[in-house]
């Protein structure tokens, strides 16, 4: 049982803070942890002073100790060289980070010489490498209509469900209520985990509730987002649906859905556990609630239970007429606007939104004002989190590691270096950017032909969509899904679920480019760095994404963002 493809290209009719996904999981600093009795909060400057010194010379003790032990047994020497390593490491996480790799005239806010990629100085590398960006505007090249070699990859074509559309549904067991949370892809993860449970114990689907999260602020319903009798009928015969306990079910819960018994399920759980655990309380008492429901089915299931994934995520999971309405005509417009590259363009999903800053704890060149805003938004949305005590944060290291929000100009610098020019049209899919004005400057320098939804659809038009973060984020996941290049900045369910949802639009080829952003924060942090070198690296990283575009699902990965061989076949087999 498998889906199909509902999403065509539109022609006149047919992703908070962000429209986006959660943020990912906290990023805490695993190393060089200090018991001081300081307060917790984003710590920017170096070592633990004291404490770091007496751990150095502890494990100094410690790795003469263990060396001289493994000496002593010669019948143990093949392991020496991984106890060695495994100690230097050690050794080297009880360190700064004002050791390791060091950038010649790299200078932190304490003065010492600073690891490369521990700073945000891109605005200097812009400065060097803006006028031989400028020598290639307006060139005639073919990029976007070439960008990806096609040659090596095979074509694949989404699966047709196998059951009888007529076929009738055996007697349910009872009826499912679930909780959908978070934002809007979030949301469409525990609906398709939803569809799948319910295939699975042969119960009755009702329309998933969506719990107001405190971070995303959007009290959308189900049919607010998502095409609710398409849906409904879509899964017909695959599982039954319903918008609603019939009326003898809800009498005998007095009337109120909380009476109904909620199962705690821990997250990914098995299938084994659903019919071993969630079976005989649905048979017991008719009905069974599971809230929260995010994340509560595992990735590796049987093939049919997959298969109802692949229907209700490609096939069932359409989004509501006002959304797909408007979503349609800024394709359109998108696509006019773009004639200098046969109708193509490159959508970008930025996530340099206020709050997705402050989460990173990431330091980029406001100075004092930047750092007094950033935990102003930090102890609004996420109240003491921050503050933990002992809780240290190095932003150079976050940087270092790839994990700091790319800003606009650094993703200018990156498609101008891969070689995209200044006619190139690009969307850009995001909320509400972090000093706008500042900010996208230098990106809009770099791609003149740039839009967003507020330059695509004339604010009547948008007024229906304000201060819903979900609906929003559907405008943007359709004008991604439809660009001819995805570029995915920083993770998280939107770009995981458009990856997936544009192999299998696109016949298996992603046509995204995931950077490596470990290596962007060394050459972002390079003010000398020679324009060719810089192109060289940034094409060899488009390359690794044209590679990796056609990846095949392994078994603990996600089918929403891996499709193949779960969702599509290949066109030279018969069958799926």
């Amino acid at each position: 049982m498998h889906g199909y493809s509902r999403l065509g290209r539109p022609s006149t009719g047919s992703g908070s803070i962000s429209p986006s996904p959660s943020p990912p999981s906290s990023p805490r600093f695993r190393r060089n942890k200090v018991n001081s009795g300081g307060g917790g909060g984003c710590f920017r400057g170096g070592g633990g002073g004291g404490v770091d010194a007496k751990l150095q010379s502890f494990v100094e003790r410690w790795v003469y100790v263990v060396i001289s032990a493994v000496y002593r047994r010669r019948g143990i020497l093949l392991f020496a060289p991984l106890l060695y390593i495994s100690a230097m490491l050690l050794y080297m996480g009880t360190m700064g980070f004002d050791v390791g790799m060091i950038s010649k005239g790299s200078e932190s806010s304490t003065g010492k010489t600073a690891p490369v990629g521990s700073l945000y100085r891109s605005p200097q590398v812009f400065e060097h490498l803006w006028p031989y960006m400028e020598a290639e505007n307006n060139r005639s090249n073919d990029l976007m209509m070439n960008v990806w070699n096609m040659k090596t990859r095979q074509s694949w074509k989404p699966c047709i469900p196998l059951q009888n559309s007529e076929a009738e549904l055996p007697k349910s067991n009872g009826f499912l209520i679930i909780e959908a949370n978070g934002g809007l892809n979030q949301q469409r993860l525990s609906i398709c985990d939803a569809v799948a449970v319910a295939g699975l114990l042969n119960a009755t689907l009702v329309i998933p509730m969506f719990h107001l999260n405190s971070v995303w602020r959007d009290s959308s319903k189900f049919g607010d987002i998502f095409d609710e009798e398409f849906f409904i009928y879509a899964l017909r015969s695959h599982v039954n649906v319903v918008r609603e306990l019939p009326e003898d079910v809800l009498t005998r819960f007095d009337n109120n859905i909380s009476n109904i018994v909620n199962l705690r399920v821990k997250g990914w759980s098995s299938p084994t556990y659903y019919l071993q655990k969630v079976l005989p309380k649905l048979l017991e008492l008719g009905a069974v609630r599971i809230a929260p429901f995010s994340n509560r089915l595992a990735h590796a299931v049987p093939s049919d239970i997959q298969g109802h994934r692949c229907l209700s995520n490609f096939g069932a999971l359409r989004f509501s007429e006002p959304i797909r309405t408007l979503a349609a005509k800024m394709v359109d417009r998108m696509i006019r606007n773009s004639s200098s590259s046969g109708g193509k363009y490159i959508s970008v999903h930025l996530r340099f939104e206020e709050d997705m800053v402050a989460f990173s704890c990431c330091i980029y060149d406001g100075g004092e004002e930047e750092q007094k805003e950033m935990d102003i938004a930090r102890e609004r949305s996420w109240r003491g989190k921050f503050r933990k005590k002992n809780r240290i944060i190095k932003p150079g290291a976050i940087r270092m590691d790839g994990k700091c929000p790319l800003t606009p100009l650094e993703v200018g610098m990156m498609l101008r270096g891969m070689g995209f020019d200044n006619n190139t049209s690009v969307y850009v899919a995001a909320g509400k950017i972090y000093k706008a004005e500042k900010y996208m400057a230098p990106l809009k320098q770099m791609f003149p032909r740039l839009e967003t939804k507020d330059t695509l659809a004339s604010p009547e038009e948008l007024a229906p969509f304000m201060g819903y973060s979900s609906r929003l984020a559907a405008l943007d996941y359709t004008l991604c899904l439809h660009s001819e290049v995805f570029v995915t900045t920083q993770g998280g369910n939107f770009p995981h679920f458009l990856i997936g949802h544009r192999r299998y639009f696109y016949e298996g080829h992603a046509k995204t480019i995931i950077p490596d952003k470990r290596k962007l924060a060394q050459l972002f942090d390079s003010p000398h760095i020679r324009w060719e070198s810089f192109q060289k690296q940034l094409r060899e990283m488009l390359h690794h994404s044209d590679v990796k575009g056609s990846e095949l699902k392994k078994p603990t990965a996600s089918l929403f963002t891996y499709p193949m061989p779960d969702c599509m076949y290949r066109v030279i087999e018969l069958v799926c």
